[in-house]
C-alpha cells in the first residue's frame, strides 16, 4: 500500500506540475487581437455623392471621421489624402500623419510617407480595404461591367500638388461641374505589370457625379489617421 500511495502521489505530483506548467505557457502566448495594429487607413465605402464637391478639404475630412466613426474609430483624427491647388496649394503626402497605417483587417499598409509613396505594394485590390473591412467593387472580382475603382487624389504620384493651371481637383475640392479630378487606383487594375498606381493614373472627364462614375468611379476617398 506504501508503495502504491507513494506511486500515487508522484503521479499526482508530476500531473499538478505540468498543468502549472501548461497554464503559464498558455498565459504567455501573445494576445493576437491585441497585438493587431489599429486601424489607420481606409478607403471610403461611400461618396459624398456630388461629383467633385467634397466641401473642401474640410468636408472630405469630415467625411472621413464619419465614417470612421461608424466603424469605431472615430477616437483618432482622419484626414483624406487629398491634394489642391493654386496658391496655397497643398500636397496630399503633407496631410496624413507620418505613419504606420494599418487597414481594418490589421495589416501595415505602409510605415512611413516615404514607404507609402515608393513602397505601397499592399495598396491593390486585397489589401485597401474600407473602414469595415471591405473590398470595393473592382473588374479584379469577376464584374467586368461594375467597378468603383477610382479614388480622388488630384495628386502626382509622390503626392504633392498639380501646379496651377488646368484644374485636375474640380476647383479645389469645391465644384461639381468645373475642371475635372485626377484619380488613382485603389486595386491598382490596369492591362499591364505590376499595375495602376494607387494614387496618380488619370482624369476624370468632368466633375459630375457622372463623369466620376464614367470612367469606373464612385467619388470614394483614401482616408489616413494623422495621430
Amino acid at each position: 500500500m506504501k508503495i502504491k500511495s507513494a506511486a500515487s502521489l508522484i503521479v499526482t505530483t508530476l500531473i499538478t506540475t505540468f498543468g502549472l506548467l501548461s497554464g503559464q505557457g498558455f498565459a504567455a502566448q501573445p494576445d493576437a487581437a491585441a497585438e493587431r495594429p489599429e486601424m489607420g487607413f481606409f478607403v471610403t465605402s461611400r461618396g459624398i455623392g456630388n461629383g467633385g464637391n467634397l466641401g473642401g478639404l474640410a468636408g472630405a475630412d469630415a467625411h472621413c471621421q464619419a465614417l470612421a466613426t461608424e466603424a469605431g474609430a472615430g477616437h483618432r483624427t482622419w484626414a483624406a489624402y487629398l491634394s489642391t491647388q493654386g496658391s496655397n496649394a497643398v500636397n496630399a503626402r503633407d496631410r496624413i500623419g507620418s505613419g504606420p497605417w494599418a487597414n481594418a483587417k490589421g495589416v501595415v499598409m505602409a510605415t512611413s510617407v516615404e514607404n507609402l509613396h515608393y513602397d505601397n505594394s499592399n495598396f491593390n485590390w486585397m489589401h485597401s480595404r474600407d473602414e469595415n473591412g471591405h473590398q470595393f467593387a473592382s473588374r479584379i472580382d469577376g464584374n467586368p461591367d461594375f467597378t468603383e475603382h477610382d479614388i480622388l487624389t488630384g495628386s502626382r504620384l509622390d503626392g504633392t500638388a498639380f501646379p496651377a493651371g488646368e484644374d485636375y481637383t474640380c476647383n479645389n475640392w469645391t465644384s461639381s461641374t468645373e475642371g475635372r479630378a485626377w484619380v488613382g487606383h485603389g486595386d491598382r487594375y490596369s492591362f499591364n505589370d505590376p499595375g495602376s498606381p494607387w494614387n496618380s493614373s488619370h482624369g476624370t472627364p468632368g466633375c459630375t457625379q457622372a463623369n466620376l462614375v464614367q470612367v469606373g468611379g464612385a467619388g470614394l476617398l483614401y482616408c489616413f489617421a494623422t495621430d
